[in-house]
């Protein structure tokens, strides 16, 4: 499956592929705008895009209609938020924890993040960092996580850096994964802007993949979305 993650995910919807919403929180977070004016930058060094927006969001309760056709990315930025969460979002609401945003003064939560996981949800899934380590992936599946996202935006002094830097970091974490937990299932992204990544990542043994910042380039993600329908023909 192609998933299309923040912040595209929020308003493309395709055939074929599934959208990511958010990251969300529990309360409103203003100066989305602004942030992404002050702080969105095309980096030639990396070759990706950074950016300090933060979890900007309007806030969980802004959703009126939780639709099952997508998937709803939160961040819990404190213990009680998971009480607002369950109480906000239907039991049957697929959801993407997000552990990781690189761009918050605090980090987010994970302790008790498993009072989320129900048997009506498809999908329940962790996203990672690219600093997440084996012990922490331990944790998680013990919580009874069996899905998992590789991975966020690596952390940097100018902003969280997103491409094909992350893609080390990507596969160590994938293989640890594989190797070690045969029922789990894992979705991976990070410089994906070809058939030949999806490949790449496919080969190293993942399930899934997700796209984002490819899509700046409009004529990139056509031909990477109508190469890709072919490609899940055969796979």
């Amino acid at each position: 499956m192609l998933f299309i993650s923040p912040p595209f995910g929020n308003y493309i919807n395709l055939p074929g592929t599934t959208s990511i919403k958010g990251s969300f929180t529990a309360e409103k977070r203003d100066g989305l705008l602004l942030q992404v004016i002050k702080t969105l930058r095309y980096s030639l060094f990396y070759e990706g895009w950074i950016n300090k927006i933060g979890l900007r969001n309007p806030g969980i309760k802004s959703i009126k209609d939780f639709s099952q056709e997508n998937i709803y990315s939160i961040a819990i930025m404190s213990e009680d938020d998971i009480d607002i969460f369950n109480n906000t979002i239907p039991k049957k609401a697929n959801i993407e924890i997000n552990i990781s945003c690189p761009n918050v003064s605090n980090k987010l939560m994970y302790k008790n993040i498993n009072k989320l996981i129900n048997s009506e949800r498809e999908w329940c899934c962790v996203k990672l960092s690219p600093s997440t380590d084996s012990q922490q992936i331990d944790e998680l599946y013990n919580m009874g996580f069996r899905k998992f996202h590789l991975c966020n935006t690596l952390h940097s002094e100018k902003g969280g850096i997103s491409g094909k830097i992350l893609r080390p970091h990507v596969v160590k974490h994938l293989e640890y994964i594989k190797n070690t937990y045969k029922d789990c299932e894992v979705i991976t992204g990070g410089g994906i802007t070809n058939i030949k990544d999806i490949i790449y990542y496919k080969d190293k043994g993942a399930d899934h993949f997700s796209i984002s910042t490819v899509i700046f380039n409009p004529f990139m993600f056509g031909m990477l979305y109508f190469d890709y329908l072919d490609y899940s023909k055969n796979y």
